[in-house]
């Protein structure tokens, strides 16, 4: 899944161990979810959105998810 963390990250000048940290996983985890190797949880993602004061959907782009749901 497609995401704007480490573009928001850079933005902000953020560290992925700053804001792993920050959110309760590892610097891995961010690595992998900037990576798209790995799908953040909703429980994450939510606390992602929070630490950048914005939705959670702001953050990750869930089209491919949508074309999947519409055939």
């Amino acid at each position: 899944m497609k995401t704007r963390i480490k573009e928001l990250r850079q933005k902000n000048r953020i560290t992925q161990e700053e804001l792993a940290l920050a959110v309760g996983v590892t610097r891995q985890t961010i690595t992998s979810i900037e990576g798209e190797k790995y799908t953040a949880s909703l429980i994450l993602a939510y606390k992602v959105a929070r630490y950048f004061n914005m939705t959670i959907e702001e953050i990750f782009d869930f089209s491919e998810v949508e074309e999947v749901w519409n055939e």
